[in-house]
């Protein structure tokens, strides 16, 4: 039945407990400075501090989450990082309870969630075939049955009898997407994994989930940062905000939805506005290489990021940076400086736009902090350190199809040549 529910989500919520464990110890010359004033309490706190138990944070990643799949759907998932996505999949694919709330299940389960789940690390790529297809409760003959389909889709034959843990991360999953597609499960759900592969690999995927769902009646659950393949594969699509939904709905409408509340684009409110200085920062928007704003800039293609400035004094000689710091650890990778391109910008009442336009973007996948900054004349006009956040998707960066292996690469790609040179 086309219509029967395989997957009812009501009331899910999960919550962890964040410790804020400071390591500590009871040192000496504490115990001397303290214990004469108040020694029980001084020891009491001292032993909670050094367990952890001081100072903990309940963390709500997901809170009152409710839909329901039908058989055949192909549902998307999409929202920022850190929304939850990724928290939901593990609770529907039993990895980890819910706190609270029900969830019912019809039907057998094939997930596709992190690079190497559900492999074994020391088996071969044979052996973790018979492994995931015993996990969901094949025979061996069934198993036997779709064994050199799996292997081919793969492309992984010399290295089969290869045990796992040396594998890139592209062949793990490619592997795992082989194995999870073609062992028939009833429900498919699949993280951003897929990124790690390359681009035709990607494409061959992306072929293989729409057979799966048009021709087989199957269901997916479908994370990613990609919007054209969400936009491709998925006619319903859920919008997860900060652990809770945003919205469900047609996939263009919620993708629309997705890129108006990125918090890259135009905001509601000002981002920032300097009253004695009667300058306000507007809008900072990210713009794709047709001039269309989006939710995110792509690796390898050109791009921009527009700030709308408003003002009633005219400015000259105006210099603007933006800093682009990792997200993991805070760290500057890289800095666009207007002075150094000896670009001339002005602020014009009542209101300008000063665009960015980066050629060729050259970043890895994942999320950025941005830094603004402009000056005129020695003078700060605003600046925001860390204040606003930026996606970047994948790309074909190198133009070859093929995709860095995050494993292997940092945040940044250089575009490069090689040639060998025979000797005589």
């Amino acid at each position: 039945m086309q219509n029967e529910i395989v997957i009812s989500v009501k009331n899910i919520s999960k919550k962890y407990n964040i410790t804020h464990q400071r390591g500590g110890y009871i040192a000496l010359r504490d115990v001397l400075a303290n214990i004469i004033k108040n020694p029980f309490q001084f020891l009491k706190q001292k032993t909670k501090e050094a367990t952890g138990i001081a100072k903990k944070e309940e963390f709500w990643a997901l809170r009152d989450i409710n839909f329901e799949v039908k058989k055949g759907e192909v549902v998307g998932i999409i929202g920022r990082n850190g929304a939850g996505k990724s928290t939901l999949l593990k609770i529907l694919s039993q990895i980890t309870p819910p706190t609270e709330g029900e969830i019912k299940i019809n039907g057998r389960v094939g997930s596709l969630l992190e690079v190497g789940t559900g492999f074994h690390p020391e088996l071969s790529g044979r052996e973790n075939i018979f492994l995931n297809g015993a996990i969901l409760g094949m025979t061996k003959k069934e198993i036997v049955s779709k064994f050199d389909e799996i292997v081919s889709f793969a492309g992984i034959e010399k290295f089969l009898d290869t045990p796992v843990k040396h594998y890139s991360s592209g062949m793990y999953v490619r592997l795992a997407f082989s194995v999870a597609a073609h062992m028939d499960p009833d429900i498919l759900i699949i993280d951003e994994v897929l990124a790690v592969g390359d681009a035709e690999f990607q494409k061959k995927c992306l072929g293989k989930m729409d057979d799966i769902t048009k021709k087989e009646g199957r269901t997916i659950l479908f994370v990613s940062h990609n919007m054209d393949a969400v936009k491709k594969l998925c006619p319903k699509t859920i919008l997860i905000h900060e652990g809770k939904i945003k919205k469900i709905g047609p996939t263009e409408e919620i993708i629309s939805e997705y890129h108006t509340s990125n918090k890259g684009l135009s905001h509601d409110q000002d981002i920032y506005q300097d009253k004695n200085l009667d300058i306000t920062l507007s809008q900072l928007e990210i713009l794709n290489h047709e001039g269309k704003i989006v939710s995110a800039l792509q690796s390898g293609h050109s791009g921009s990021l527009r700030m709308l400035i408003k003002t009633n004094q005219k400015r000259d000689s105006i210099a603007v940076t933006i800093g682009i710091n990792s997200i993991q650890d805070d760290k500057r990778i890289c800095v666009m400086y207007s002075p150094l391109k000896n670009d001339t910008l002005t602020l014009t009442p009542p209101q300008t736009y000063i665009t960015c336009q980066i050629p060729k973007v050259p970043l890895m996948p994942g999320q950025y902090h941005l830094t603004l900054k402009a000056t005129s004349e020695n003078q700060t006009l605003f600046y925001l350190p860390g204040k606003v956040d930026i996606e970047v998707e994948n790309g074909d960066f190198f133009g070859s199809g093929k995709l860095p292996d995050p494993s292997w690469s940092g945040a940044i790609l250089v575009d490069h040549n090689w040639q060998s040179e025979h000797l005589k």
